[in-house]
Formats: C-alpha cells, structure tokens, sequence
C-alpha cells in the first residue's frame, strides 16, 4: 500500500511543535482516539485507545527516528498483536520543515503495509488513514498553538 501524506501550515515555529511532538505523553491531546499513554519513555511507549464502543485497545510503539526539530518517526510493535493479523507494517513520520514569517510547514505521513490480499481493503486503509491524519494535524496544530 502507498504512503498516505497530509500537510498542513502552521502559525508556530518548529521549536513549539517539537515540545508537543517528541512527549509521547501529549498525544492524547492531538492523536485522534488516544485517551492516554502509559509505559512511556524516550525511545517507547504504549496507546490506549478507545473504540467507537468505549472499549479500550492498547498499541505499543518504539521511536525509529528522531532529529530535534524536523523529523519524528514510529512504528508500531505487530507482531504477537491483534493488529499483526492485518499489517506487516506501520511507520508514521512527521516532518517540520520551517516556512516563511516565522511559521511550520508539518507534513504527517503513514505507511501500513497490509498482510495477505484483500480487494478492498488498500482502500478502505487508504481513506480511514487520511481522515486520521487530517484530525492528527489539527489537533497538533491546537495543542501547539
């Protein structure tokens, strides 16, 4: 499956955006459905999400990338999970690159891998990837500004 990419501008300096985006601790203020994040430290961490239900499902995550202040990248721990069943792979990469009057442009990206073969389902991943990115963008902004 394609990399799915979103970018937005922003009024802050990258500076503001990294102290919100390299804290594993701020995404449930602006990753969409995290509700909180335990067993975090610089390189790891663990998402509690919650379902449309209200049924609470954890992901763990380690760090793969980190340069202050432009580039952030993910990936989710899959294999032994629920989620192994559908990816092979899942990486999330967000980018600051500084813009013109003191502004960010941020550039969020993710790229899943699905497992086995399904007729629909590069695009249903495809389209839920874009709305969670486009919230995921407007939440950092919100938490940032």
């Amino acid at each position: 499956m394609p990399v799915t990419r979103r970018t937005k501008s922003f009024s802050s300096e990258p500076e503001r955006i990294w102290r919100v985006l390299a804290d594993p601790h701020h995404l449930p203020r602006w990753w969409p459905r995290v509700s909180r994040v335990e067993s975090a430290d610089t390189n790891s961490w663990t998402q509690v999400m919650m379902t449309a239900k209200g049924k609470p499902v954890r992901a763990d995550f380690h760090l793969v990338e980190a340069s202050e202040n432009r580039v952030y990248a993910w990936e989710q721990q899959l294999e032994g999970t629920p989620f192994g069943r559908l990816l092979v792979r899942a990486r999330t990469e967000v980018t600051l690159t500084p813009a013109g009057t003191g502004g960010t442009e941020v550039q969020i990206s993710v790229d899943q891998k699905l497992r086995g073969w399904a007729r629909f389902g590069p695009f249903l991943f495809k389209r839920a990837a874009r709305t969670q990115l486009d919230e995921a963008l407007a939440g950092l902004e919100e938490a940032s500004g």
